[in-house]
């Protein structure tokens, strides 16, 4: 029977020549080595891939007749968002749709280790998306997603900035000794629970508030189990390349991987500061130091409000911020550190006007009717300068308020795409398009990210090959992250298969709509499981943890 665009085959054959569950025969295969595609039949048992070649389809009573379409590994989403999002619905259905398999976390703030006052913290901060919090440590976390039922796998960098909380809490200061020996310990037990390294959002409070020296005395542990280091740097504005060079320094220091989160040049003024951070990057590729980088497909980023004010009124979390932010004797100083160049990251200068800050997620019903709205909208309405509105507006609300911010430019982003080390993360959650996921706006990347690479990057402006895109959605990811036996078509790996039409892929989510699936992706294996059918989900949950170097369960 025809089902879409691919044709499935259910035969009743005598057992002797049953030796596969599934076989995909005749699809245009991507292997993920971005080598030249090949015509080649692809057969799966139980969790893996057996076989790739000339297989002939009587050995399977399913049969999946691919012809014209992609066969390729699952893509990896190495920067997402879907820690909140999978614990309220685990069908991953925006990812899903768009080939993702893995879901890869760890920017800064990771889901554990907690303890009581984190936890309570956690509870109190939920905004739509209601949660049980069932966990303390990093891989109960993890372990309760698995048991829950997820459609992806996930993986998971320990956050630097969970680590830092758990011991100094929301301090302005350094660590002491005896401090750093206990955030070590942390690293350690989450690296030995198969966290893939430490993860950093260093443009953040509390994460701003670390040095180079803490940093390197994390990574110092985590380099001993094997991980890597992945970082929001603390720049990627007007001091972007000096934030490029910590980076490569804690590699050096730590002889450890190292990439960069969302490569961005942000702000107009940095623009033509990317020729010379790539060519730092690749200097120190040659060098022999592993630093790769990945990004979204969007010239707007997405964060909060305080992205666009200074470290020290956001110091002891956000109980405190909304303390200073409401005593009127600090306002002048705040306002004015907000309007003019200071030594953090405001991303609001960066972004050139209130215009080009729009605004994507509240939590009070009573402002969930501004979402949608630019920063210089909702300011004029008041009759308030854009600064005390994102004031009032954090206030209000009792968020850091979703924010999306225009900063890039699209020259960089097909520059970027095109660069070998360069892989793609979401930065975003993976939803569904139904309450609670509707009741606020998102950043288009979180149902777009992947699909418009190939609609865009790979058909619209052809700087990028279907080989190549898939290269970098799926071996590249697998290596950097030292995701085990995942990311390739290959004999023995595990089956995370996508099928896909490369000349009908397509985004729909749009900054006035985001809430909007892609199309263009027929099947999806993963763990050999079926979780996408033409198109639609399955409600098949088979997704699994996935495990850092470190990991004890290796040895047994």
């Amino acid at each position: 029977m025809v089902i879409g665009a691919v044709t499935w085959f259910i035969y009743d054959r005598s057992a002797p020549t049953i030796q596969y569950d599934l076989i995909i025969a005749n699809g245009t295969v991507y292997d993920g080595s971005g080598g030249s595609p090949y015509t080649a039949n692809v057969a799966v048992s139980k969790d893996r891939i057996v076989a790739i070649g000339d297989i002939d389809p009587k050995r399977s009573n399913l049969v999946i007749d691919a012809s014209g379409m992609a066969v390729a590994p699952g893509f990896i989403n190495v920067l997402s968002w879907a820690t909140e999002s999978l614990l309220v619905d685990g069908r991953s259905q925006g990812d899903i749709r768009q080939g993702v398999t893995t879901e890869v976390f760890g920017e800064g703030s990771t889901m554990g280790p907690i303890n009581a006052e984190m936890r309570r913290e956690m509870i109190e901060r939920q905004g739509d998306l209601k949660f049980d919090v069932a966990w303390t440590s990093f891989g109960d976390y993890l372990m309760h997603l698995e048991q829950k039922g997820i459609s992806p796998n996930v993986a998971s960098y320990l956050g630097a900035t969970t680590v830092r909380i758990n011991v100094l809490g929301y301090e302005d200061r350094h660590a002491t000794p005896a401090e750093l020996s206990r955030m070590q310990e942390i690293v350690a037990e989450a690296m030995e629970e198969g966290a893939l390294g430490i993860g950093s959002s260093l443009i953040y409070a509390p994460a701003a508030y670390a040095n180079t020296e803490e940093l390197i005395a994390l990574m110092q542990t985590a380099s001993r189990y094997g991980g890597g280091y992945i970082s929001h740097m603390r720049s990627e504005g007007d001091r972007f390349e000096e934030a490029v060079d910590e980076l490569i320094s804690i590699a050096r220091a730590t002889d450890a991987p190292a990439e960069i989160y969302h490569l961005k040049a942000a702000g107009k003024s940095n623009w033509h500061k990317m020729d010379r951070v790539i060519e730092k990057v690749e200097a120190a590729r040659a060098e022999g130091l592993k630093i790769t980088a990945d990004m979204y497909s969007y010239v707007a980023g997405a964060t909060g409000l305080d992205a666009m004010m200074p470290p020290w009124v956001q110091e002891g979390g956000f109980s405190e911020w909304s303390k200073r932010l409401q005593d009127m004797s600090l306002r002048p100083r705040l306002i004015e550190e907000m309007s003019s160049p200071q030594d953090w990251e405001n991303l609001y200068l960066a972004a050139g006007s209130a215009d080009k800050v729009l605004l994507t997620g509240f939590k009070s019903a009573t402002l969930k009717p501004l979402t949608g709205k630019s920063l210089a909208e909702v300011a004029q309405m008041r009759g308030k300068s854009p600064e005390e509105t994102a004031i009032e507006l954090v206030i209000e609300d009792g968020s850091r308020v979703g924010t999306a911010y225009f900063i890039m430019s699209e020259e960089n982003l097909r520059k970027k795409v095109q660069l070998p080390w360069v892989s793609f993360g979401s930065d975003a959650g993976s939803y569904t398009v139904a309450e609670p996921f509707t009741l606020s706006g998102t950043h288009p990347r979180a149902y777009g990210n992947f699909a418009r690479v190939f609609a865009k990057y790979v058909r619209e402006d052809q700087v990028l090959s279907v080989e190549e895109a898939v290269r970098k959605m799926t071996s590249l990811p697998a290596a950097n992250m030292q995701l085990r036996e995942r990311g390739s078509l290959k004999a023995g790996y595990f089956a995370d298969i996508v099928i896909f039409d490369p000349t009908t892929i397509q985004d729909h989510a749009t900054f006035d709509d985001p809430h909007q699936y892609s199309t263009g992706v027929s099947e999806v294996f993963i763990n050999g499981v079926h979780v996408l059918k033409n198109g639609e989900h399955t409600g098949s949950t088979p997704g699994r943890v996935l495990r850092g170097p470190g990991w004890t369960g290796w040895a047994q």
